[in-house]
């Protein structure tokens, strides 16, 4: 791999986590040395890096991704970060993980919304007040 796509891949990731992506790659460092490299090389040097979608539209994809496989919070919650970093608001990423258990499945969608809401409470961005349950409508 190029020093130019490990030099692309930092600056891509510190862009969206804002420095916070370096803990990972010390992190994966653990599993192996070249681990973090293999990922900052190929997924942000490559990939987040080349020309036909926007890094915002990049990250929302991921986003969405992770929320249809619904198996990996501690990534998601990674993402959704970056997401807002990005300028994706909380409603806008609450929709496509709403939209990801349609394709992915409703406990996928769940555990994905219960991790993006850990991101959202870090951050204090308020929460939404309790569901209007039909036949309610006018009880409040």
């Amino acid at each position: 791999m190029s020093d130019d796509r490990l030099q692309r891949g930092m600056a891509k990731l510190d862009e969206i986590h804002e420095g916070h992506g370096r803990e990972a790659l010390t992190a994966f460092g653990q599993i192996h040395p070249d681990f973090g490299k293999f990922i900052l090389e190929m997924a942000f040097g490559t990939i987040y890096d080349r020309p036909g979608l926007d890094l915002k539209t990049r990250q929302i994809c991921t986003v969405a991704a992770l929320a249809a496989m619904g198996d990996s919070p501690d990534q998601l919650k990674s993402h959704v970060r970056g997401a807002l970093n990005v300028g994706w608001t909380r409603d806008e990423i609450v929709e496509v993980i709403m939209q990801m258990g349609v394709y992915g499945g409703v406990p996928s969608a769940v555990k994905s919304g219960f991790a993006a809401l850990e991101v959202f409470d870090e951050r204090g961005m308020a929460r939404p007040g309790p569901p209007v349950m039909p036949g309610e409508e006018g009880n409040s």
